[in-house]
């Protein structure tokens, strides 16, 4: 966690970086700052910046007046609790801690992860009490949300980096990669313990255990 959050007539904006990937931790940020300030230092999707360009408004961000914090939520707290929750709960309970601890008097803007994103504002604000509004693609048109999304990569990518030290590199983690999928298959084939990292709720983790006990795995 980072600096706790003030209110200053402000707004907050939340999102997450990680929700997909079958390696690594989620990490669900929260800023609390106004949009015109955001966006005079160049908060935009963090999907559409580089590395160096998110590093780089990180610490724009880091030295502006705003207020952010952020929950890491590592592989084994997910494999964990996925055995009883959906992801979306999982990363409801994070955004509702985060809302909660929140002085700001002004609006909660969330990247929606609910497919029904009036279904999910009433349900934030009714677990928080706080004005929270839930959009889709909320980090393109609020700033706060944009500054949000920049914070949550940036960590993340920290956190991939010291795994890749402990595990060497596995891509990007998602199982789009290819370099991910090669990682998992050499992994498995090798009988390596991949608890620490890997996601095993995952369909692609799934596939590859069930393909190498029946020996089809290439």
């Amino acid at each position: 966690m980072e600096k706790p959050v003030r209110s200053e007539h402000r707004e907050c904006g939340l999102d997450e970086a990680g929700r997909g990937p079958v390696i690594g931790p989620m990490v669900v940020a929260m800023l609390c700052a106004t949009n015109t300030a955001m966006r005079e230092i160049g908060a935009r999707d963090s999907k559409t910046l580089s590395p160096a360009s998110r590093e780089r408004i990180f610490q724009r961000i880091r030295e502006s007046t705003s207020r952010y914090s952020f929950i890491i939520i590592g592989v084994q707290e997910i494999n964990r609790k996925m055995e009883t929750m959906t992801l979306n709960q999982i990363e409801e309970e994070a955004y509702v801690s985060l809302i909660a601890q929140s002085d700001c008097t002004g609006t909660h803007y969330v990247d929606s992860f609910d497919v029904n994103e009036d279904r999910l504002t009433a349900r934030l604000s009714s677990l928080t009490g706080k004005n929270v509004l839930c959009k889709h693609k909320a980090d393109t048109l609020f700033p706060v949300v944009s500054a949000a999304s920049i914070i949550a990569k940036v960590v993340r990518d920290s956190e991939i980096e010291k795994l890749k030290l402990i595990y060497g590199d596995f891509g990007s983690g998602y199982p789009s990669d290819p370099r991910t999928v090669a990682f998992l298959e050499r992994s498995v084939v090798n009988n390596a313990d991949l608890t620490g990292i890997v996601r095993v709720h995952w369909e692609t983790y799934r596939r590859l255990i069930s393909r190498h006990s029946t020996g089809r795995l290439f």
